[in-house]
């Protein structure tokens, strides 16, 4: 399959390019960073300029949904005009943003803001496309200047392929943008990885062991808040929002993590991954 149509002032990105949640390299100020599941576009900011994205791979810039007949094959635009990008939406389904605001066809574009915006679309049976967004500011051309320094990521931590599986389904409301999340429930993660892997013998059980094997793991590793003693009585959900917290802001669990529950073949493994 071809990469899209091409965009003046544009370079493209893989397929397997990392979270812009992750950050960007220094750029110049007012970039846009655009990446789907499968890859996405780096666009120099200029007056006009417009990024068009759909299912419709060969007439889109970017695509997204391809699969997904409820997404429509120009499903909006991106737009460079008065110094800011805008998002539109041109297709039957609305997008929707962090703050759970919707964005639907014939209403005025919004303005994105710098860094880092992830949008959704919901498709059949309630998938979430993912369209991850990073607008750089003037911090990236200073750091331009900074060169010989060191980069100095988050630390993250080591999960293996069961443990993302079943914290990403723990976490999936934080990683979808929710305006208040909240952990799902042992039952809850335990359906959905049961309707995704029926004959992986998944049980409540199973999931609450695999989430305090990572919150002991961290709390040894230093990450404050994990245990019943730290919180103290009543527990509630305290213990999993510290662990979901400290996840999120790490960069251990990203947005794109959420493609793992609509992946049956997703591994319940020990082995690790990033």
């Amino acid at each position: 399959m071809g990469d899209g149509r091409p965009v003046p002032g544009g370079r493209r990105l893989s397929a397997g390019h990392a979270s812009l949640a992750l950050g960007v390299p220094p750029s110049t100020p007012g970039m846009i960073y655009a990446l789907a599941i499968t890859g996405g576009i780096v666009v120099r900011p200029r007056e006009g300029r417009t990024i068009t994205f759909g299912r419709n791979r060969p007439k889109v810039h970017l695509c997204i949904g391809e699969d997904d007949r409820r997404i429509s094959r120009h499903h909006g635009l991106l737009t460079r005009r008065d110094e800011t990008w805008w998002v539109r939406t041109t297709g039957r389904l609305p997008v929707r943003f962090p703050d759970s605001r919707l964005l639907f066809a014939g209403d005025e574009s919004v303005p994105l803001a710098e860094g880092y915006t992830p949008l959704f679309v919901r498709g059949s049976s309630g998938r979430e496309h993912l369209l991850e967004l990073y607008v750089t500011g003037p911090d990236e051309r200073r750091s331009q200047s900074r060169h010989s320094d060191p980069t100095q990521p988050p630390r993250t931590w080591r999960l293996s392929a069961g443990e993302r599986l079943v914290l990403v389904a723990l976490a999936q409301r934080y990683l979808l943008y929710e305006v208040h999340p909240q952990p799902l429930t042992w039952q809850q993660v335990c359906e959905h990885l049961d309707d995704l892997q029926p004959d992986a013998g998944w049980t409540a059980k199973k999931v609450e062991h695999r989430v305090a094997a990572v919150r002991a793991r961290l709390s040894r590793g230093g990450v404050p808040g994990l245990t019943r003693e730290e919180v103290g009585e009543p527990v509630g959900n305290a213990l999993n929002q510290n662990l979901i917290r400290e996840l999120l802001e790490s960069t251990t669990l990203v947005p794109p993590d959420l493609a793992l529950l609509d992946d049956p073949m997703a591994a319940d493994t020990d082995e690790a991954t990033r």
